[in-house]
């Protein structure tokens, strides 16, 4: 798949920086606020399983190798950062199908996935990309389908520490604190939108939402 030519920021904020990427994020903690987010899932063999904004594959490479009966597909506009992921998914021996596309324009038809994965992403998106991707996840989701998402943020107010600082200095981060989050999941209607647990990466608040599409076909 082809993405249309449209502006996207990249996984590290800076192509020059995407090398750095996941020795950095590792270093803070990454691997492990990845596993708490799979761990929150009911995965079965079978499922089929999104990993919107996948960047450099970490969380679909970790999802396949944890579950190998599931169909993981990971999704990201950075075609630098889907050649990284390519390559972590052969180094690993998994397939894992990787395709180039926006979160807001998915291209999967309706019902398409038991489970869509969103981790530190979110902040990436201004307002209406934001409310566009809630959408957009809700909509390729089957009915009684879920919605597990990992970012920057939480429910409380936006946090103290250079690294928050500096991301809350940014409006797009700003709108993740306050329960902004589940405002979106709720407005964009999905069921039972909670946020399941709370966590720190380098100090800076994170926390794990789980959302659900209605089992009703026609809700």
């Amino acid at each position: 798949m082809v993405a249309p030519r449209r502006p996207y920021l990249p996984a590290a904020g800076y192509d020059w920086a995407l090398p750095l990427y996941d020795p950095f994020v590792k270093l803070l903690g990454g691997d492990r606020a990845l596993r708490g987010l799979v761990n929150q899932a009911d995965l079965r063999a079978g499922h089929r399983v999104l990993d919107v904004g996948c960047g450099t594959g970490a969380l679909a490479v970790m999802l396949k190798t944890r579950h190998p009966d599931l169909d993981v597909v990971g999704l990201d506009p950075d075609p630098k950062a889907l050649f990284r992921a390519r390559r972590k998914a052969y180094g690993a021996k998994i397939a894992v199908q990787l395709d180039r596309g926006f979160s807001d324009e998915l291209p999967y038809p309706d019902g398409s996935f038991d489970h869509v994965f969103s981790s530190f992403m979110l902040h990436h998106l201004d307002p209406e990309q934001k409310d566009r991707t809630a959408h957009e996840v809700r909509r390729v989701l089957k009915p009684g389908g879920l919605f597990h998402l990992l970012d920057f943020g939480g429910s409380g107010p936006s946090s103290e520490g250079f690294i928050a600082r500096w991301f809350n200095a940014h409006h797009r981060l700003q709108d993740n604190f306050g329960g902004r989050i589940l405002a979106l999941l709720n407005q964009a209607g999905f069921a039972e939108a909670k946020e399941v647990d709370r966590g720190r990466l380098f100090f800076t608040p994170i926390a794990y939402y789980r959302a659900a599409r209605s089992k009703s076909t026609s809700a």
